[in-house]
């Protein structure tokens, strides 16, 4: 075993998506403090990383939404991952090789061959939506279109793309490092267009 592993029990229910756990010494020093990173993990493998994550004592985040599937013999509600291939992680860049072991885990991602951090308040802003009870759904990747600002609710002030969806509005909220949107359905009188 690493010196950053806890031996393996059993693996703890994702259900809550989010785990924050008391940092580490590990995990709070070398040049710099804990940043959220975004893992890029190997196909359907996000909640098998977000355990082993737990095990390592890694704060880590695993937005997952519910989706409605019909089956040839009844209805089934899946929990899947917001953002597919992707589990995010705070941790120092210096502790990032204890994380990269964690069996499922690719890589962290970023540019020029260097991690690239995300910002605290998009990470607090999506956990803010999930344990506010909006519902996000996976959309395609938007860069253009209408920008507009959320000015009510769990994630007032955020800013995304507009998009009609047949007799209402959706905002589309990107996640520019990993190439990612989600969706979320609003009412026009919660926004405000920004130039």
């Amino acid at each position: 075993m690493f010196a950053c592993e806890k031996p393996m029990g059993t693996a703890p229910a994702i259900g809550a998506a989010h785990k924050s756990l008391p940092e580490a010494p590990l995990f709070s020093s070398g040049s710099g403090g804990p940043q959220w990173f975004a893992l890029y993990t190997c196909a359907n493998q996000e909640k098998r990383v977000a355990a082993q994550l737990e095990a390592r004592a890694v704060e880590h985040f695993l937005p997952i939404y519910r989706s409605r599937r019909n089956w040839k013999d009844r209805r089934v509600f899946l929990d899947l991952p917001l953002f597919p291939g992707y589990v995010f992680a705070r941790f120092a860049i210096a502790a990032r090789r204890c994380v990269l072991e964690a069996r499922g885990v690719v890589r962290v991602v970023g540019s020029h061959g260097q991690p690239s951090p995300l910002a605290e308040s998009d990470i607090e802003a999506l956990r803010a939506g999930i344990t506010g009870a909006v519902r996000f759904e996976p959309h395609p990747y938007h860069t253009a279109g209408t920008c507009v600002r959320i000015l009510q609710g769990p994630l007032a002030g955020m800013t995304g793309i507009l998009v009609r969806r047949k007799n209402g509005f959706r905002v589309v909220l990107s996640v520019d490092l990993i190439a990612r949107s989600v969706a979320l359905e609003v009412d026009a009188a919660d926004i405000e267009r920004i130039a």
